[in-house]
C-alpha cells in the first residue's frame, strides 16, 4: 500500500509516493512554468500546469512496483487559482498566482466595502491583494471574462478535478478568497453579493482530505494510477506541511524556513476578535478537524542572507561554506548590531508592504561575519515577535519549534535562533514536507490513519537533531529585543513614512 502527494508550488511541482511510515518511494519535480504577458503579469497557463502535474505524478507512480496507490493528496499555494466553465470545466481564465501584484486598484475597493474587524472575524484575514475576490474582481473588470456560469477553483482544486471531474474545495483553500467564513463554515453570500458576484461561483467547500472521488478511469491507467485510487484536497501547503512533521498541538510550532520563513501554530476554534486582529497573525480552518491554524511570515528571510551574500562576494558568488567559516570567528553572542529582515516589507506582527530593511549599530570594527550573524540575529528578532503574539492567542507556552527547509542546514542560524527565544528547537529530518504532508492528509481521509495524532505517530525520522538554548545567551538577546529592537521600530517605521 502507498500513499501519494502532490504539491503545486510557486517554483515546481511535486508528487511524491510514501509508504505507511512516511518513507520516500519517489519524488518527482518539475518546475514551475510560469508565464508574463505583454504588461509584465504573472500567470500560469492551465493545461501547460495540468500536463506538468501529470508528468511528476506518472513518474512516482512508475515506483508503486505493483502494490496499491490508495489516495492522492493535493496541497497547492494558497491564493492562487483561475475561472472555469461549470459545465464543460474548461479553462475561462489563466492561472494568476499569489504573488502577482495586478490586483492593488481592486484591494482598494474591497477595503473600503467592509469593517476591516468585522471581515477578519468572519475569514481569518486582511483584505490583501493575494486573495481570490480580488483576482476575480480584476479578470472581470480589467481581464475581459465574463463570469457567466464560471467556478473559481484554487491550484489544488483544479488539479483535484481534473482527476476526478469534481468540483470542489476544502476550508482551509477557500478561505484565502476572502469570500469564505470560517467561523460558519460556509460561503459568505451577502458579502459575495456585494460585489456583484454569485454565490454559485463557488465550489463545494469540505474538510481536508474528504475523499472527492476516484480517478477518471479514461486516465487511471496513463498516470500509473488505478481506477480504485481515491483523490483528496489536502489544502493550504504550509499546513499541510506542519502535519508532516507532527505540529499537530497548540504549543509546538512549525517554521519553515526558505527565501521567505512561514510560522504554523494550531489552536482551538474560537469566535476572533479584537485581540486575534491586533497580532497581525492570518488564521484559518486546519486541516485536522475542529482546529485553527494561525500563521505569520518573514518576508525575507533567507533572502536576507542571500542578498548579504551577494553583496559581501566579489567576481565569484561566496560558497556557502564560506560563510560558515566566516561565523565561526565571530563571537558567539550578540553581535551588537541591529538588522530589519524588511527588504520584502514586513508581515506579522506589524504588517507593512512599504517597510525598508535596516542596519543599526556598525562600527568600523565590525567584519563582514558580525554582518552576517546580525542578519540572522534580525530574523531570529522577527521570529520572536510573531512568537510571542503567537503566545497571548494561543493562551499558553510555545516553547518547541519543528523547523524544516534549506535554512536548518546553517547551524549558527539554529543556535541564534534558540538563543533570541528560548525555545528548543528540532531539526526535522522530512525532506519533502508539503508532500507528506498532503498524502497523510488523504491518507487520513481515506482511513489509512485514524486521525492526525495516529498519522504523526507513524511516521518514522531518522534522528531528529535537537537544539537547545544558552542561558546566558538568551538573557543578553532578550534585553537587547525588549530594550532594542522593539522600541526602534515605531521610529524606523515613520523615517520610511516621510521618504515615500
Amino acid at each position: 500500500m502507498k500513499l501519494m502527494g502532490v504539491d503545486v508550488g510557486t517554483t515546481n511541482i511535486k508528487a511524491g509516493l510514501f509508504d505507511y511510515h512516511g518513507s520516500a518511494v519517489k519524488l518527482a519535480s518539475r518546475s514551475t512554468p510560469t508565464r508574463q504577458t505583454e504588461e509584465g503579469y504573472y500567470y500560469y497557463d492551465p493545461e501547460e500546469l495540468w500536463n506538468t502535474v501529470a508528468a511528476v505524478i506518472q513518474e512516482a507512480a512508475q515506483s508503486a512496483a505493483g502494490e496499491e496507490i490508495v489516495s492522492v493528496g493535493i496541497a497547492s499555494m494558497a491564493e492562487a487559482g483561475l475561472l472555469v466553465d461549470r459545465h464543460t470545466g474548461a479553462a475561462r481564465s489563466h492561472m494568476i498566482p499569489w504573488f502577482d501584484t495586478r490586483t492593488m486598484e481592486q484591494i482598494e475597493q474591497i477595503k473600503q466595502a467592509g469593517d476591516p474587524l468585522e471581515r477578519f472575524a468572519a475569514s481569518g484575514l486582511r483584505a490583501n491583494f493575494k486573495q481570490g475576490l480580488s483576482k476575480i474582481l480584476w479578470l472581470r473588470d480589467r481581464g475581459g471574462v465574463d463570469l457567466q456560469d464560471t467556478k473559481w477553483l484554487s491550484m489544488g482544486d483544479y488539479i483535484a478535478y481534473r482527476l476526478t471531474g469534481r468540483m470542489a474545495t476544502d476550508y482551509s483553500l477557500a478561505a484565502r478568497t476572502f469570500l469564505y467564513r470560517i467561523d460558519r463554515k460556509c460561503w459568505d453570500e451577502s458579502w459575495i453579493r456585494q460585489f456583484g458576484l454569485s454565490p454559485d461561483m463557488f465550489p463545494e467547500a469540505l474538510p481536508a482530505g474528504t475523499p472527492l472521488g476516484t480517478v477518471l478511469p479514461e486516465m487511471a491507467a496513463g498516470l500509473g494510477l488505478s481506477k480504485q485510487t481515491t483523490v483528496a484536497i489536502a489544502g493550504h501547503d504550509h499546513v499541510c506541511a506542519s502535519l508532516s512533521v507532527g505540529a499537530v498541538t497548540p504549543g509546538i510550532v512549525f517554521d519553515s524556513m526558505g527565501t521567505a520563513e512561514t510560522l504554523v501554530g494550531m489552536l482551538s476554534e474560537r469566535p476572533l476578535g479584537e485581540a486575534e486582529y491586533a497580532t497581525g497573525l492570518s488564521y484559518g480552518c486546519h486541516v485536522v478537524p475542529d482546529r485553527y491554524f494561525w500563521m505569520g511570515g518573514i518576508n525575507a528571510s533567507g533572502a536576507s542572507v542571500e542578498w548579504l551574500r551577494s553583496k559581501l562576494s566579489g567576481s565569484e558568488l561566496m560558497s556557502y561554506e564560506r560563510m560558515s567559516e566566516m561565523l565561526s570567528h565571530t563571537k558567539q553572542e550578540p553581535s551588537g548590531i541591529l538588522y530589519y529582515p524588511y527588504l520584502s516589507g514586513s508581515g506579522a506582527p506589524n504588517p507593512d508592504p512599504q517597510a525598508k530593511a535596516a542596519f543599526i549599530g556598525l562600527t568600523k570594527s565590525h567584519e563582514q561575519g558580525d554582518m552576517l550573524r546580525a542578519v540572522l540575529e534580525g530574523t531570529s528578532y522577527e521570529l520572536e515577535s510573531i512568537r510571542l503574539k503567537a503566545e497571548q492567542i494561543a493562551g499558553e507556552d510555545i516553547e518547541h519549534l519543528i523547523a524544516v527547509g534549506g535554512g536548518t542546514r546553517n547551524r549558527h542560524w539554529m543556535n541564534i535562533k534558540a538563543d533570541v527565544t528560548g525555545c528548543r528547537i528540532t531539526v526535522s529530518q522530512v525532506v519533502e514536507a508539503t508532500l507528506l504532508g498532503a498524502a497523510i492528509t488523504a491518507g487520513i481521509g481515506v482511513g489509512v490513519y485514524k486521525d492526525a495524532n495516529e498519522a504523526a505517530a507513524s511516521i518514522r525520522e531518522e534522528q531528529r537533531n535537537i537544539v537547545e538554548p544558552h542561558a546566558a545567551n538568551h538573557a543578553a538577546y532578550k534585553r537587547i529585543f525588549n530594550q532594542g529592537y522593539m522600541p526602534l521600530q515605531a521610529p524606523l517605521r515613520q523615517y520610511y513614512n516621510l521618504h515615500e
